[in-house]
């Protein structure tokens, strides 16, 4: 007797093909077949990929964390690859594994808290203009204020003292652009591998001097070595460079600008904010890492404002080998699409969830809430490609809205609501402008 082939569980979904990409039209479509089909949808591509949509966390984690090894990159991320090389981001298998490996061992927090002084410092040069502003009754553009900063910041933390020497001529910033352009098109990625000869330069200028004693991004990844002893190529040296200049600025820039708009339009929050920073971090002075993890308040905050904003809206995986879901299977080269916006904004998961409310992310939450929230919580993805700048953004951040927020109450320049450009991050169209008012400190 023949056995019958076993039946290929599909979940449901549309009989039409949906193009998907990053871009607000993929959004629409993919809210629009999480509520007609459920968190589990098939969908065929107009090139006939077929894909699932997973909006349940359960699976989510399944995916990412505990069947890692049988999913790669998918579909989006080439044109990263055009933008940045085989770096960090986009890599996979083995050549990721190595580089993660390597690159590590700069993202320990110990090795962390040695940049904040220099974040410090970034902060200090925000808070002279922002009082000249001020004092003039001018608006803080905000958003171009975040992509400034993150950019300084992330720029002092690769370089170190090359940043002001060699980075730096007669007051201009050739990486400047980066935090000006939000295009990502042709131009920009020509202009950007521009740069690189500018960094090998650097490098080139370092491997010939004498070793100096000090922490940056980039003597560390100089110096790092793979487990037989290699280091990295030239090559690959400006791929994981140029890899960190982009997203060690686009995450955190984008997550001020949102924080700063919500923190205006919540004056409860702007208070207890005050309140803490107040206790916690008074002066440049007290900054530490110790006192950084005081600001509990602050941190809720950013958790709360990546739930309704998160850095990367959107992404992708691609099956290399069989697996299943709770009811369904999933063939070999089947594109996973998750949306951490979706997710955090689901009601089955966040009640009330249009609502900014950083009380959700309270210390005091039952287990069964905290367990539910890490799971339908992705800002910075899952598993072991979760992002390994996560520790870094939150230091920045929070670092930033310590000293800055106690200086200055931001109040909204317009009641319209900013709208978002969704493209491979989530934007504002237009530029966020508050009104600042220096406080007067008792």
């Amino acid at each position: 007797m023949i056995e019958p082939l076993p039946v290929f569980r599909r979940p449901p979904g549309p009989d039409e093909p949906v193009a998907l990409g990053a871009d607000a039209e993929t959004l629409r479509s993919l809210e629009d077949l999480q509520c007609s089909y459920g968190n589990v949808v098939a969908v065929s591509t107009p090139n006939g990929r077929q894909s699932f949509f997973l909006n349940d966390p359960e699976d989510i984690r399944s995916i990412l964390v505990t069947n890692h090894s049988k999913y790669i990159k998918g579909p989006g991320f080439e044109r990263v690859k055009m933008l940045l090389g085989n770096g960090l981001i986009v890599s996979d298998g083995a050549a990721w594994r190595r580089s993660r490996t390597m690159v590590t061992p700069a993202f320990t927090r110990r090795n962390l808290h040695k940049l904040i002084s220099l974040i410090v410092q970034c902060c200090e040069r925000s808070s002279q203009r922002w009082a000249k502003l001020a004092a003039a009754g001018e608006p803080v553009n905000i958003t171009k204020e975040m992509t400034d900063y993150a950019l300084e910041v992330i720029l002092s933390a690769i370089f170190g003292p090359d940043f002001d020497s060699k980075i730096i001529v007669d007051g201009d910033n050739p990486f400047a652009f980066l935090s000006q352009d939000s295009s990502r098109d042709l131009k920009f990625v020509l202009r950007l591998r521009a740069l690189r000869e500018l960094v090998f330069n650097i490098i080139d200028e370092r491997r010939q001097s004498v070793p100096v004693e000090h922490y940056d991004f980039l003597s560390m990844y100089m110096s790092a070595e793979d487990k037989s002893g290699e280091k990295y190529s030239d090559d690959e040296l400006l791929n994981e460079i140029m890899t960190l200049i982009i997203a060690g600025f686009e995450t955190s820039s984008g997550i001020l600008n949102w924080a700063w708009y919500l923190i205006a339009r919540h004056p409860n929050v702007d208070a207890k904010l005050f309140q803490e920073a107040r206790e916690q971090v008074p002066d440049a002075d007290s900054v530490n890492s110790q006192s950084i993890a005081e600001l509990k308040y602050f941190h809720q905050v950013l958790e709360e404002t990546m739930r309704l904003y998160p850095p990367v809206w959107l992404f992708s995986r691609r099956a290399i080998k069989d697996d299943t879901l709770a009811d369904y299977d999933i063939r070999a080269g089947t594109d996973i699409y998750i949306s951490p916006y979706i997710l955090h904004h689901s009601e089955q998961y966040w009640p009330d969830p249009e609502k900014f409310d950083p009380e959700r992310f309270a210390a005091q939450e039952t287990k069964e809430k905290k367990d539910r929230r890490q799971v339908a919580y992705t800002p910075f993805s899952l598993g072991p490609r979760r992002c390994i700048g996560e520790y870094l953004a939150i230091l920045e951040m929070k670092i930033h809205l310590g000293l800055l927020l106690q200086q200055f109450q931001m109040t909204t320049t317009t009641d319209v609501q900013p709208e978002l450009d969704i493209g491979v991050n989530l934007r504002t169209k237009e530029d966020i402008c508050l009104r600042p008012t220096l406080r007067t400190l008792n």
